[in-house]
């Protein structure tokens, strides 16, 4: 069984930061596709950032130069950096893993594992 736990969230005033983190096994972490998505009550689950199989990052316009994707191999850890937060970035944010290669950007039906999701809230 997949298990993908994230953690990080919490209020931030906009322009702060946080940093949410993933953390699974060491074969999915090393092998599978892995995402964040976000989802607002009411909308579509939507892809903010990702690294596919081979390790290429990809990231949604709306979060580029913003968010960072990291990695700690050592913990088996995915993280999610994101400066310069907006209110418009508030939202339940899941990771995401998937053993297909897939870009980072891949729509939400096609992964096949979530985290429980973690609560991002950005202030004005």
């Amino acid at each position: 069984q997949v298990q993908l736990v994230e953690s990080g969230g919490g209020s931030v005033q906009a322009g702060g930061s946080l940093r949410l983190s993933c953390a699974t096994t060491e074969f999915v972490f090393s092998h599978y596709s892995m995402a964040w998505f976000r989802q607002v009550q009411g909308k579509e689950r939507e892809a903010v950032a990702g690294r596919d199989s081979l390790g290429k990052l990809n990231y949604a316009d709306s979060v580029k130069g913003r968010f960072t994707i990291s990695q700690d191999n050592g913990k088996n850890t995915l993280y999610l950096e994101m400066n310069r937060l907006k209110p418009e970035d508030t939202a339940l944010y899941y990771c995401a893993a998937d053993p297909s290669y897939m870009s980072g950007l891949a729509p939400a039906p096609l992964w096949n594992y979530w985290g429980q999701g973690t609560q991002v809230s950005v202030s004005s």
